[in-house]
């Protein structure tokens, strides 16, 4: 074979081609992240902050050739939009990972109008309500852990504790082997006939179920005439010396929660003859509310309902105790209000809200929204709205104030029993079933339950 001089040349060039391609590709256009949004604050003269990840540690090919001088948003766009991370702000700019569970209001406004399109009246609303329900169940997928509930549970129930006016008493259920939900009953001390109940999932706060403004809402419920139940959070409190904070960002944290709600309730209702089934009542802050409707969802016995600083259009949870089962993407797509609202209506609901979190929205679009459905039975009046627009994130005495009277009369407790000064706020080990460490056969690591877990799909 005779090769030429114009072949050689060819080969050589082909040769050199994929450095050539790497070179001007990648190695002079690729930048960190961090190096390109310093230029963008110097070019537009705004400040950038990163959230939840680290800047510098993120490269980006083409850099300079993203930026667009003359628009700063579709400059942010096109930076970050490929990185799967997100910005907001105008001067002060916040850069943060994509975020499945948040969206922005304006968002929940326009998801909220479709979903309002599928109805317009009671019998095309319980269609899709129906549709939502069952969806959401189906992607809740509780089943394989009912199913491997243990037969014959161990059982540890502590003495009652008289207060002033109530009673606390410790538990400690065991759900799946090995695994324990433990909680406390706060019941009247003197009280004749049938008392409603009222459960109540933890939440995402400081000391758990243990901190005070916990402790003074489950005994002012007991001191006005309710058994009212708490209990842990999955891998908080007392379970997560069993599994370690950790496994409470396992995505199966949020079947567990719901377990745990659901056998509580159930063994509540199968072990005490003075609770009126017929008035059966949850609620919970933040994480709380959140479980607060899961435990309406999978049980309909519950006929009141008051979720607290929670629930919105635009803003499902974060927490894989909450979203890790993606609820709202029942029936092709759905809202946590919708879901409410599914479950709920037309029965007593308060939701309360604040001026200083994501439920700023509430008087203004999720709560007509709300409404409106509540209006296919004719009772607007059944659902309502305690808004506070100059507080902030929590459960505090001016919301716990609004549930106390909203049970007061849905459930026909005592409101002249509210006096918060007459609770005992109780040490942590004094609301425990296991101070001292856990019994025989107990699993001790998320490692074990994981491997339980396995066994049950």
């Amino acid at each position: 074979m005779k090769i030429t001089r114009a072949c050689i040349c060819l080969i050589c060039t082909l040769l050199t081609l994929p450095a050539v391609a790497q070179h001007y590709g990648d190695a002079p256009f690729t930048r960190p992240l961090s190096e390109v949004l310093k230029e963008v604050e110097q070019r537009f003269e705004v400040r950038i902050t990163c959230k939840n990840f680290a800047a510098d540690t993120v490269m980006l090919r083409y850099a300079d050739s993203r930026i667009r001088p003359y628009s700063i948003a579709e400059t942010m766009d096109n930076l970050l939009k490929p990185l799967d991370l997100k910005w907001d702000g105008e001067q002060k700019i916040t850069v943060r990972p994509y975020e499945y569970h948040r969206r922005t209001p304006a968002d929940g406004k326009k998801l909220l109008a479709w979903l309002s399109s599928h109805y317009g009246d009671r019998f095309s609303w319980e269609q899709r309500a129906e549709e939502v329900k069952r969806g959401a169940l189906d992607i809740l997928d509780l089943d394989p852990y009912l199913r491997g509930l243990v037969s014959e549970p161990n059982i540890v129930v502590g003495k009652p504790i008289k207060h002033n006016g109530y009673t606390t008493q410790n538990f400690a259920l065991e759900t799946l082997p090995g695994l324990y939900a433990c909680g406390t009953i706060y019941a009247p001390l003197k009280s004749k006939g049938l008392k409603p109940l009222i459960m109540s999932p933890a939440g995402h706060w400081p000391e758990a179920r243990y901190r005070a403004d916990q402790q003074y809402r489950m005994a002012t419920f007991a001191r006005m005439g309710a058994v009212a139940v708490d209990v842990d959070i999955v891998a908080w409190g007392e379970s997560e010396k069993q599994l370690g904070i950790a496994a409470h960002q396992a995505t199966y944290a949020m079947q567990v929660q719901v377990l745990w709600s659901k056998v509580v309730t159930d063994w509540i209702l199968a072990t005490r003859t003075d609770i009126d089934t017929k008035r059966m009542a949850a609620t919970g802050g933040s994480g709380g509310a959140t479980h607060t409707l899961m435990l309406a969802l999978v049980d309909p016995r519950f006929s009141v309902l008051a979720p607290v600083v929670h629930l919105v259009s635009h803003f499902d949870g974060g927490c894989p105790c909450e979203s890790g089962r993606p609820v709202t993407l029942a029936a092709g797509g759905s809202a946590m209000p919708e879901l409410l609202a599914a479950v709920m209506a037309p029965r007593p609901t308060l939701i309360v809200s604040d001026g200083g979190d994501w439920t700023h929205t509430y008087p203004a679009l999720e709560y007509p929204y709300l409404q409106r459905i509540w209006g296919f039975y004719g009772a607007e009046q059944a659902v309502e709205n305690a808004h506070f627009p100059n507080e902030k994130h929590d459960y505090g005495i001016n919301k716990r104030a609004a549930v106390y009277r909203f049970f007061a009369k849905n459930l026909g407790l005592d409101a002249s029993k509210i006096d918060e000064s007459l609770v005992t706020i109780q040490p942590h080990a004094a609301l425990q079933s296991f101070p001292n460490g856990f019994p025989a056969g107990a699993i001790t690591s998320a490692k074990e339950l994981e491997a339980i877990i396995t066994k049950l799909k």
